[in-house]
């Protein structure tokens, strides 16, 4: 099965006024992997995931989605295989209600309007909101702006998942639900993120991105014990890899498919 895998190889990007994003980018992500994306501000996450959902053409290099490289001729294909969760909500949700949304890409992406129906229910139940489908979108708390914009993606059946930031500003119970809902997904998932923790629940694999090079790529309970790395990253230490202040041992490491390592 290859539909569901993300290689970028030697990947280069400017922004516009010349400043190198991107310089020499390279990892291969197979299906159902779980990968965080972790870098200090600035460090070229977004831009990269840019370029997996077919926004931004590369310099140079190569982005392949599954059986399609990223090309203006494929383009259409890849966005198809990806399904993009901005960091804001807001910035997908613009419909009058919690149906509209999600059916809003089904639509346009020529589902029959006689599927789309049950195509948007089983999005919202999958993330536990088909109470709202009737609602404003703006009159959602966070976490449920958050679910909905899942849902607005699922409804697409993507093959590969990505999320920018999907924690931020959640309340503790909005991002427990979170993590578990994608905990239960098996999309091939790339999840960028400042939330070190949330990377440890959900991804065996992080990669860490700094100056828009590959820092570092491998399991996550290894690299986030690097302290060295991570401050060379502007990153720290997750809270439950910190030594405990009586006993100098390590904390909790992980809760990983049910597991703690």
């Amino acid at each position: 099965m290859t539909h569901h895998i993300v290689e970028v190889s030697s990947l280069v990007y400017d922004y516009p006024d010349g400043t190198r994003a991107l310089d020499g980018v390279s990892f291969r992500i197979e299906h159902g992997e779980s990968v965080a994306m972790v870098g200090a501000n600035g460090a070229g996450k977004s831009t990269l995931l840019m370029h997996l959902m077919g926004a931004l053409f590369p310099k140079s290099g190569a982005v392949r989605i599954g059986d399609f490289p990223l090309t203006k001729k494929n383009v259409a294909d890849v966005r198809r295989s990806v399904g993009m969760v901005f960091q804001d909500p807001d910035d997908q949700l613009f419909m009058p209600t919690v149906f509209d949304d999600v059916a809003f890409g089904p639509i346009n992406l020529g589902l029959p309007l006689s599927e789309v129906d049950s195509c948007v229910m089983k999005a919202l139940e999958t993330v536990g909101v088909a109470h709202l489908k009737n609602r404003p979108p703006y009159r959602l708390s966070g976490g449920e702006k958050r679910a909905v914009a899942i849902a607005s993606v699922i409804a697409l059946s993507p093959s590969v998942l990505v999320l920018d930031e999907p924690s931020t500003s959640l309340d503790p119970a909005s991002r427990r639900h979170l993590i578990e809902l994608l905990a239960s997904f098996t999309h091939t998932k790339i999840i960028a993120t400042h939330d070190l923790d949330m990377a440890l629940d959900l991804c065996e694999r992080t990669i860490v991105i700094h100056k828009g090079a590959v820092a570092a790529d491998g399991k996550t309970s290894e690299i986030l014990q690097q302290q060295s790395l991570l401050q060379a990253s502007h990153l720290e230490i997750p809270g439950r890899l910190e030594p405990c202040s009586l006993c100098g041992g390590r904390r909790i490491i992980a809760v990983q498919k049910g597991k703690i390592e």
